[in-house]
């Protein structure tokens, strides 16, 4: 009976061992696995974002859907333009004489494809709405749209995911510490998000380690 109970309380014993183990490394473990994922995630909502602001430049607006957006990519050029100031001898009317007039010249010097100038030979655009890491085959929830600021009609656009597709896998206790974070070093709320529907703003929600090149 005794020995039955010095097995019981080992057992008991480990156990509380892991435990106290596991509250103190997990979190640790939590935060390695979280910043590489998203780490993962900003590098495509970064691409996304420079592809709508390669489409808003060349259309005026941005793409609504990524369908839209990847043809874009795929056959979009800019076109490579040159400003300058020029001047003229022009006779007046109404006073009878020459006046100089001065104009801005705009003149094309040629184009460069959008895929070339954004991804340079890479063809990751074609995936870039996947959301890396995500149990299934999750896409980046994405919207475009046109606010009205004080009169001035501005095209807008957000793109995002929930902070649990990308951590599916780990514990709920810190996945819900996670979802509730509020910091200047940390991904705030619930989702990874870049631009906004409410601002005219192209910028994410997370912290300026994530820009930092690898």
């Amino acid at each position: 009976m005794k020995t039955i109970f010095q097995i019981v309380l080992w057992i008991v014993c480990i156990g509380l061992g892991y435990l106290i183990y596991r509250s103190v490394t997990g979190p640790i473990e939590f935060k390695k696995v979280k910043q590489s994922r998203y780490s993962d995630v900003i590098s495509n909502l970064k691409d996304i974002r420079d592809s709508q602001e390669a489409y808003r430049t060349v259309n005026g607006e941005f793409a609504k859907d990524f369908k839209t957006l990847i043809a874009f990519v795929e056959t979009g050029q800019y076109t490579i333009t040159q400003r300058r100031d020029s001047s003229y001898m022009e006779f007046d009317k109404t006073y009878g004489i020459d006046l100089l007039r001065e104009v801005t010249i705009v003149d094309t010097l040629g184009f460069v494809k959008v895929k070339d100038s954004i991804f340079k030979g890479s063809d990751r655009y074609k995936s870039m709405m996947n959301v890396p890491h995500a149990q299934g085959n999750e896409q980046f929830e994405m919207k475009a749209d046109i606010l009205d600021k004080g009169g001035y009609r501005a095209p807008v656009f957000e793109v995002k995911v929930k902070k649990n597709v990308v951590l599916y896998d780990q514990p709920k206790d810190l996945i819900d510490r996670e979802n509730a974070h509020i910091s200047v070093e940390e991904v705030n709320g619930s989702e990874i998000i870049v631009g906004s529907l409410n601002d005219v703003s192209t910028n994410g929600n997370w912290p300026p380690i994530y820009d930092k090149k690898q």
